[in-house]
């Protein structure tokens, strides 16, 4: 079989789960290829797409919000939305690529390429099996408007939701979110702390702001500083926000046990070294935890999607949810303080958590696949 892997850069998630499977299949010697799926449109309009999506979930995140509720209003599985017909634009190019190349798999981690997909299936009616990955724990709008062979979900309770939004039950598989393989391996804390250069000893605190630098950490980490002092190390990751960084340079920056580190890839490490977690609810972040298996707090969301996200995660116990920063320090300092709570924690998702999500897609393909 020859595979297509599509996503799109409106977040890094999307790309984390997609190379996720990369990954995984180049490891069983699949012939593979990753592309962002918007460069079909033009690099011009894929660089103009995500740069829209980062600035309005930056800045103006309210407005991302009432364009998520709006999107959930209008989405239904009888008329096709204009965030569809945009994406039809590119299908002939997308086509053309997919036969030309001789894919008889294509796999995506976005709903733009979804959309694509199934304008061509319409369309072309070309031999090929398609085949989604849902990096949020919610049925997003527009999920309905495609039709694809089959659909990745994070979690089985979630097949009602999905079903109930007009995706046939047949089709869904609950997998869960892929994460590299990098996450499904933990180090002892002692020496992922001696890697890092981090303290041996004490409780370690990482807070993540997302890979874009969302987020309002100064206050959350002077309340740990103003109980613990020097018995707490907080390690705090600013993504590319260089203003956030400075700030805590600024502030912090002249005390032992606080970190402010720039973008890094050991990610996975840093979460092997810390006791807790503090991070924003996004899916792929979200599943990196679960599968590490690290007591964690949901920070305020980006409206939407992260909203159901933490609220997944909070009701299987997975998480607490931070609606505001006095919620955000009370939970955890209840985490600190009690060691019952945070394995109980852990329990919860050790049950819940899938770390074999990528083989699972690469052992389904190789039995469905066409070729």
């Amino acid at each position: 079989m020859k595979i297509l892997i599509l996503s799109c850069s409106t977040g890094q998630g999307h790309n984390s789960a997609a190379l996720a499977v990369y990954e995984n299949l180049l490891s069983h010697q699949v012939d593979c290829e990753f592309m962002d799926a918007l460069l079909f449109a033009g690099k011009k309009t894929s660089n103009a797409v995500c740069k829209t999506y980062v600035n309005v979930a930056s800045k103006t995140p309210h407005l991302f919000g009432l364009a998520y509720r709006a999107g959930g209003i209008i989405s239904n599985t009888h008329t096709k939305s204009p965030v569809y017909y945009a994406n039809t634009r590119y299908a002939r190019q997308m086509y053309d690529y997919i036969t030309g190349n001789h894919f008889d798999v294509v796999l995506t981690s976005h709903l733009f390429p979804a959309q694509t997909l199934t304008y061509i299936g319409k369309k072309y009616k070309p031999d090929l099996l398609t085949m989604a990955i849902a990096t949020d724990y919610t049925s997003i709008p527009f999920w309905e408007e495609t039709r694809l062979d089959y659909y990745i979900i994070p979690h089985r309770d979630l097949t009602r939701e999905f079903y109930r939004k007009g995706i046939p039950r047949e089709k869904l598989l609950p997998f869960g979110i892929p994460v590299s393989a990098s996450f499904t391996e933990r180090r002892e804390r002692q020496e992922a702390r001696r890697i890092l250069g981090l303290p041996q000893e004490g409780f370690e605190i990482l807070i993540m702001s997302g890979s874009m630098g969302f987020g309002h950490m100064k206050p959350l980490i002077h309340s740990f500083l103003k109980k613990y002092g020097d018995h707490v190390t907080i390690v705090a990751m600013g993504g590319s926000n260089e203003q956030l960084k400075s700030s805590l340079r600024e502030r912090f920056g002249s005390l032992s046990n606080v970190y402010v580190l720039d973008y890094t890839q050991q990610v996975s490490l840093y979460m092997d070294s810390a006791d807790l977690l503090y991070t924003k609810p996004g899916g792929l972040t979200s599943t990196e935890a679960l599968v590490k298996g690290i007591p964690t707090i949901h920070t305020a969301p980006i409206p939407g999607c992260e909203t159901r996200n933490a609220r997944f995660f909070a009701s299987h116990g997975l998480s607490y949810n931070g609606k505001t920063l006095r919620e955000q320090i009370y939970y955890g300092q209840l985490l600190y303080d009690n060691s019952h709570a945070r394995a109980a924690m852990c329990a919860a998702q050790q049950q819940h958590a899938l770390p074999d999500a990528a083989e699972r897609i690469y052992q389904f393909l190789k039995n469905h696949s066409p070729n």
